[in-house]
């Protein structure tokens, strides 16, 4: 599986980007989809996941930092996972990568369990 991340940019704190992150194969959708950030200290961490189509549990996981503002969501039949990103913060800016993992999505925030990782994309706020 290879993944191609697009969408980041410049911002003033209060708008909205939208980060997109195309995935090639057949087996998209049996995926725990996430997107990590990486800030300018080099600690990366996950933002928000999106568990695959068989998941019965909870849909979404967020970092509280991006709760209520951030949206995740996957076009399966496009084989890609969005990140909508709204109010944004300058403590929003660092490179955004988008992962893919086939552990069990109890495991979302363990960067470890992610297998494929997109080649990251800069999203720089300004206030």
């Amino acid at each position: 599986v290879q993944l191609q991340a697009s969408g980041g940019g410049s911002a003033q704190a209060g708008a909205s980007l939208r980060l997109s992150c195309e995935a090639s194969g057949r087996t998209f959708s049996r995926y725990v989809m996430a997107w990590f950030r990486q800030d300018t200290g080099n600690v990366r961490t996950v933002v928000a996941a999106v568990p695959p189509t068989s998941w019965n549990g909870a849909s979404t996981y967020y970092a509280d930092s991006v709760k209520d503002r951030f949206t995740v969501s996957r076009d399966n039949a496009k084989n890609t996972v969005f990140l909508q990103m709204n109010n944004l913060k300058p403590d929003d800016s660092a490179v955004y990568y988008c992962a893919a993992s086939d552990a069990h999505f109890s495991d979302y925030w363990n960067e470890a369990m992610y297998i494929y990782w997109g080649q990251g994309t800069q999203v720089t706020v300004s206030s």
